[in-house]
């Protein structure tokens, strides 16, 4: 973040675990990070590295139990959210931090049509009558791009293509104008021509509204072209944080390597065959006390197995959690 910035968002040592008949599972362990205000910040890592779980643990919307927020604080204007009642959750969410689902069509209601879900919002944190709920849910279509809006309120979900799915649920999103936007893998299920279209209207609207954005994905591809910052996780951690810019273009951890190494080039250049990284992600039945990535790690060292790196400041902006120095190519001073 710029010196002297505010974060809008301050999440500090989280962690979450769920319990389970076959024990606990250790999925978000001490995580921080801020957002500064209009930024977007991009969290990449494969399935089940605590993507989806740390950011919905940030507001609430993992079912307790089995999920339970054991540590941490994310302050959000002034407040711990993790403090707040159940009413004052449900208050900040959808008023002040908007979210964004992965799937659309499970996350929208078929028996509502598509009015009533962007109206509702609209009477219940901002007071609006049906009226003018019914004229702020039209702009908010036209905003998104979808045509003919007035008529289309009266749709429900299944009347809406994939694409224009996702787009209600982003004009949801927005209705009372949140100051932060958290969207979890929305253009996966998307085809590459509706995806484009999404991310492209993502930047009008984050430029429009000055919101910030985290936006979740496996994609290294969409973060390139979208974020400010990039946040890699794996095993329920942040194991690299940096400026978009810099983490591709001098990756420091060897997991960043690795999920770089695994892209095909756009040129036509590369000529060897695309990395695989081998090997299973940890499991997450205990708190790690060692390296996650150890187990698939070619830069693996025998301090690997026995300390779980923190977070090393490089470079001003550039955060790594590794041993491995990718600059010298030997072990870093761990004290």
């Amino acid at each position: 973040m710029p010196d002297g910035a505010v974060p809008i968002l301050d999440v500090t040592d989280l962690k979450t675990v769920f319990k389970t008949r076959g024990g606990e599972v250790h999925a978000v362990n001490s995580v921080s990070f801020d957002l500064a205000p209009g930024e977007l910040l991009g969290v990449v890592g494969e399935s089940g590295s605590g993507k989806s779980v740390t950011m919905m643990s940030l507001i609430g919307l993992l079912p307790s139990p089995p999920a339970e927020i054991r540590a941490g604080s994310v302050m959000f204007e002034g407040r711990d959210i993790l403090k707040m009642t159940a009413n004052e959750l449900r208050n900040i969410r959808g008023s002040r931090i908007g979210f964004v689902f992965q799937d659309p069509m499970t996350s929208l209601n078929p028996v509502f049509s598509v009015g009533f879900q962007i109206m509702e919002p609209l009477r219940k944190h901002m007071g609006l009558s049906k009226k003018q709920a019914k004229a702020r849910a039209v702009e908010l279509l036209e905003l998104v791009g979808i045509p003919d809006p007035e008529p289309r309120l009266a749709d429900y979900p299944h009347q809406f293509s994939g694409g224009m799915r996702q787009r209600v649920m982003i004009a949801i999103a927005l209705a009372c104008d949140p100051k932060v936007l958290i969207a979890d893998e929305p253009t996966t299920a998307l085809d590459v021509t509706i995806q484009a279209q999404i991310l492209e209207l993502v930047r009008e609207l984050r430029h429009k509204l000055g919101m910030a954005i985290i936006w979740i994905t496996h994609d290294l591809g969409v973060i390139a072209g979208i974020a400010d910052r990039v946040m890699v996780m794996y095993g329920g951690q942040i194991v690299e944080q940096a400026p978009v810019r810099e983490l591709f273009s001098n990756p420091l951890h060897p997991y960043t390597r690795a999920l770089l190494e695994t892209l095909p080039s756009v040129t036509g250049q590369r000529t060897e065959k695309l990395m695989t990284i081998e090997g299973q992600p940890p499991s997450l039945s205990a708190q790690p006390t060692s390296c996650p990535f150890k187990a698939r790690c070619s830069k693996a060292m025998d301090i690997c197995g026995t300390q779980n790196p923190s977070i090393f400041r490089l470079s001003g902006s550039h955060d790594v959690a590794c041993f491995w120095d990718a600059t010298t190519g030997k072990a870093r001073d761990a004290g």
